[in-house]
Parts: C-alpha cells; structure tokens; sequence
C-alpha cells in the first residue's frame, strides 16, 4: 500500500477553538445516554408537537411504560422492530423503548408504497412493527409467510395538545384490561393500540438492556448499488457520532438549545441529529411530522430555534421567508446542512438574512451518518464539505485499486474511516466484504479532492444513485417502475441539477410503436409502485437510448442529451 498523505490530519489547524482531535470511546449505550438526560434534565422540555410540551421525566416515563408493552408483546434481546412513524413524540418514545429491551429498530419511511415497504419487511423478518394508523391497513395486507405478528397502531393525533393526557396516563382498569390481549400468543396477526401499549407499569429494572457493543438499528439505504440493504449500526456507533457532534459545535448549552425536528427521523441525518444528539444535551426538540414553511412559522412564533439541521432547499426556503419578513431566525445560532451539496448561493442568503452561519457536512447511512462538516468558525470554506470528525481518518484512492493512494492533490474514491463506520449490511456478506476493507476503511463511492490541509471536496460519484431532498433514489428501481407500463418499452433514469441545490429525478422512455407520451398518466402510475420523491419530475419520451457494446444503458449520456435539450 501506498503512502496516505493525510495519516499526519492536516486538518486539525482548521478546527474551531476547543474541538478536540479524538473524542472518547463510547462507554454508555443510546438508553443508558436517554436514561442520563432523563435524570439530569427531568423537569425541562424534552419535546414540542404543535404547542403540546412532553419534559423529560415524563418522556422517560413513557419510555419505560412502552418497553414493558413490547416485553408482554415478546420483544426481547436481539428482536427487530419495526418503526413505520412520520415525526411526532410516539416515534421518539418507540424507538427507545424498543432499545430499552435491547431490541434492535429498523425505521422505514411511512410514505413508501406497499411494494417497497414489504421488500424491507422480508429483507429484516420484524415480528413487530409500531406504525401509523394510516399505514397499519397496508401491513396487515402483507402476505401470511412474512414472519410479522403483531402490529401496534399509532394515531399521532393524541399527541396533540387537546389529547396530552392520553400520553402520560391510563386508567389502572384499562391496562389491567390490556394485559390479557398483550400476552395472548397471536395465531393471525393483528393489531394494538399504543394507548394499550403504554397500559403498564414501568419495565422492571432486572430485564437487561443491551450492551455497548450491540446492534442499535438497520438503517435501510440503497449504498453504493442501487439494491436496498439494512447497515447496521451498534449503539457504539451512533453514541460515538452524536458525541463528535457535540465535540464539533463549540458553545452549545446543555439543557437550553432548541432543535427544530424537521428532518424525518426515519432517515438517518435526521435520526442523529434529532433522536441521539438533541437527547444527549437535554435539548428541547420541537418535532413537525412533514416540513411545512406555515408550521415552522407558527411553532417559532412560540419557541425560537437555536440549532436548526436541514437540507439545502429547506433552507432557501426558510431564508426567503426570513428576508421577506415573515420568519424570525435571528435566534438560530447553528445550522448544519447535509444530505447533498450546499449551493453558495443559499449559504449567502441564508447568513444575509438570518446573521448566523450555514455550514455543510458529509456522511452516509454507513457512517452514523456523519464524517466530515465545515468548522463552526471563521476557518469554514464554502463549496466544500469540510474537514473529516473527531476520531475521523480518510484516504483518496484509486477507484480501481483502493490500496493504492492517489497522491496529494490527485482526485480519488473517498476512504473513510472512525468509530462511526458501519458494522455491515444486514445478511449480506459479500456486499459488505466489497464495501468495508481491511483495516476497518469504507468505500463512500464518492470521488473526492482534498486540499493540502485536509478540506475536502465532493467533484462525482462512482455509484449512480440521485440524491433529491436528501433522500437516495435507485435509477433501477424507477427504470423497473416505468418499464411495467404497457406503452414504454425502454427507460432510463438520471439525476438533473436543480437551482435550490441536490437533484431531481428524470427519465427518458422509449414507447412502443403507436403509443403516445401522456406525462401525467405516466407519472400516476409510478405512484401505484414508487414513494412520491422517486416519481421523475420529468419524462421525456425519445426514439432510442445510447447503449455500449454488451447493451448496457449509457446514463451519462442519457443525461447530457437531456442536459442540452
């Protein structure tokens, strides 16, 4: 192996005051860490939802009367659990609760099609799953050999401020009520409210929880191929992300910040900033089940953020409403974007209007998910995506031969490498061999250029996934959408470039003889088989699709004619 000219991290000189170079090994589990806020912050806010004020003790309280629901419902060591929630307190309480029993969550985004959650309902074999009562119908339609049993039904609407009450307290009949349909063994598969699933006491203190080392969640992400999989990730890992956070935001105040959740937490950027990082500082969390410029209005009308995590369009969004008057985000004191490229453009208009800094950062699934952030501080370089964590190395290699370093200076496949790295994908052993290398190094797929002193910059990709509104869309999976229709008989799918930043998704189609494109037809029937963002915003209709010798679709081609269209 060659020389890795980065071993020395040149990029320390670039951190902020007070950002260590290593941050501690994780000694504490995600519910140990829970447990911890609890007891310190027990009286503050832990979580806001349309005004309704959820304090840590009584979220700790709910925490603990969930995971004894789940206990009587067989949740035990080892178990995978389903969370199938949009934002919103019971998504916050099922995800620990399920850590208290040391099960392991998976969370699933509770727009997706039918089709495409039970892809992942095979893939992981959850026997229980805690989801929306508007999605409940779609998996109890899952076929018999699925392995799921139970299902737990949750109206988000009680957590509203009319229905608090209905969070922190059953009656004492109604649970002892409760038991005896909890601890019926199921032979169908059949469903249970989460009102009756907090019916119980607290967990005992003897049930074990899990260890440092155990699997926390399988966060399903489409990696660098385009085939869904589950990475998983211990609660090493993701204590040890929310810890470089910490490490890396200087001046935060624990027990006062407050995050504004509009972020999904089924998706992994959201999950740590929200679900691990706010809850380790005693933050108040104020948690919006979709984003909604009219809603973040209103709550900060009541509360004012502080820390606010966000994807560039969310952003431009939130800027313009600032400029024009109608938002006040003169409290927000840090803003971290993520997920994909930060134009200048919105950096400019968001310190112009808020007086605050916008800085970006990098990181996949497979990293917890954040590797690298520009520093809080005047040594931030926008246009990059900063310098690698706390505890953080990387490499530039070549693409072909990942043992051989790329020379200073040279553009290269990106190496990373910390405690925030992945354990593998879930029963997928050979993706795993091909993702991680010996030595505990992970492929990003991403071709990277890094400055003398460390700041690195994202110039393309090895895989061909598209990023839009932060959320990675397989080319495949369209291509197999659009291809179901009767009238196309050839397609292929690319990311464009949008003025807000990221990408949308577009897809040129060949028709069989005597069809005509009707666009809007088209894109109704990939919602019957696609999540809404996977839908191409634009389909173009063309005689034929450039293709190499073996027939193999040349995408990038594709991409350029529509480009230059």
């Amino acid at each position: 192996m060659s020389s890795n000219p980065f071993e020395s991290r040149p990029w320390l000189s670039a951190y902020a005051d007070g950002v260590p170079a290593e941050i501690d090994e994780p000694t504490q589990t995600l519910t140990e860490m829970m447990a911890e806020s609890v007891r310190t912050f027990g009286r503050r806010p832990a979580l806001e939802f349309f005004g309704a004020v959820t304090r840590y003790s009584d979220l700790g309280e709910q925490i603990e009367r969930a995971a004894e629901g789940l206990r009587r419902l067989g949740v035990r060591k080892g178990d995978r659990v389903a969370i199938v929630l949009p934002n919103c307190p019971q998504h916050v309480v099922a995800f620990y609760a399920a850590l208290r029993l040391g099960a392991i969550v998976i969370e699933h985004n509770p727009l997706y099609t039918a089709r495409e959650l039970r892809h992942q309902f095979e893939d992981h074999g959850a026997r229980i799953a805690i989801a929306w009562d508007k999605t409940v119908d779609t998996l109890a339609d899952f076929p018999s050999d699925l392995k799921l049993e139970r299902i737990v039904s949750v109206d988000i609407t009680a957590a509203l401020p009319f229905a608090k009450r209905l969070l922190l307290r059953a009656p004492v009949a109604r649970a002892r009520a409760s038991r005896a349909q909890l601890t019926t063994t199921p032979t169908t598969r059949g469903t249970v409210s989460w009102s009756r699933l907090l019916g119980h006491r607290r967990v005992s203190r003897r049930v074990a929880g899990p260890a440092v080392g155990d699997i926390a969640l399988l966060q399903y992400t489409s990696g660098t191929t385009g085939t869904p999989k589950g990475a998983i990730l211990t609660h090493s890992n993701l204590l040890a992300n929310a810890l470089q956070g910490r490490a890396w935001v200087p001046g935060l105040v624990e027990g006062e910040e407050v995050f504004y959740g509009v972020l999904p937490l089924f998706h992994a950027y959201g999950m740590t900033l929200c679900l691990t990082f706010a809850m380790s500082i005693g933050a108040r969390l104020v948690l919006f089940p979709k984003f909604d410029l009219d809603l973040v209005r209103d709550a900060a009308r009541k509360t004012s953020p502080t820390f606010l995590p966000a994807v560039p369009p969310i952003y431009d969004q939130l800027a313009r409403a600032a400029s024009r008057g109608t938002l006040d985000l003169s409290t927000v004191r840090f803003a971290i974007s993520g997920a994909m490229s930060l134009p200048v453009a919105t950096v400019d208009r968001w310190e112009e209007a808020t007086g605050g800094l916008l800085v970006e950062g990098y990181g996949m699934t497979e990293t917890s998910p954040v590797a690298l952030g520009n520093p809080i501080g005047p040594t931030r370089r926008p246009g990059t995506v900063g310098v690698p964590f706390p505890s953080t190395e990387i490499r530039v290699v070549d693409p072909d031969d990942p043992t051989v370093d790329r020379p200073l200076g040279e553009s290269g496949e990106l190496l990373i490498r910390g405690p925030q790295v992945f354990q593998g994908y879930w029963g997928r052993p050979g993706e795993t061999a091909a993702a991680l290398l010996p030595g505990g190094w992970l492929r990003t797929g991403d071709i990277a250029s890094v400055s003398a002193d460390g700041f690195v910059t994202i110039v393309d990709r090895l895989k061909e996934l598209i990023i839009t509104g932060g959320f990675n869309v397989s080319p495949t999976e369209v291509e197999d959408a659009l291809e179901a229709h009767p009238d196309v008989v050839g397609a292929a799918v690319v990311p464009l470039p949008r003025s807000s930043g990221g990408e949308e998704v577009a897809a040129a189609i060949v028709l069989r003889e005597g069809a005509e494109l009707d666009v809007e037809a088209l894109r109704d029937y990939c919602r019957t088989r696609l999540a809404a963002y996977k839908v191409p915003r634009r389909i173009v209709a063309v005689e034929d699709l450039p293709r190499s010798l073996i027939g193999k679709v040349l995408r990038r081609e594709v991409r350029e004619r529509l480009l230059s269209a």
